[in-house]
């Protein structure tokens, strides 16, 4: 039978969040979006497939910079609503050279930045 990336359930615009996870340390890395298309490739080539909202265009990570994501594993949240995807992460996952897009944190009412970019 197999999976359907249509038994998922997308939002109106046809995305669904997808939550990058690095699979050796569990560190979350970033959130981004996939539609149908992008799942498919994602799970056909092992090679992580967003889809750019701004750019209108599928987004293989690391394509242009080298910063790859390989796919460890695949999951689905209870509700099909969301994903998670484990990688396997080459340099920074952030776009501003950091590790992870979460870098900054809210303590005590005021920001923290956890980590600055990767040299």
């Amino acid at each position: 039978m197999g999976f359907d990336p249509k038994s998922l359930t997308f939002t109106d615009a046809g995305l669904i969040p997808a939550i990058a996870q690095d699979a050796e340390t569990g560190d979350v890395l970033m959130m981004a979006w996939m539609n149908a298309e992008a799942v498919k490739r994602t799970l056909d080539t092992g090679r992580v497939t967003y889809w750019s909202r701004s750019r209108q265009a599928f987004w293989v990570k690391g394509e242009s910079s080298g910063h790859v994501q390989e796919l460890v594993d695949f999951r689905l949240d209870c509700d099909r609503d969301c994903l998670l995807v484990t990688v396997r992460q080459t340099g920074p996952a952030c776009h501003t050279n950091r590790r992870s897009c979460f870098y900054t944190a809210v303590r005590d009412g005021e920001e923290v930045e956890l980590m600055q970019p990767m040299s």
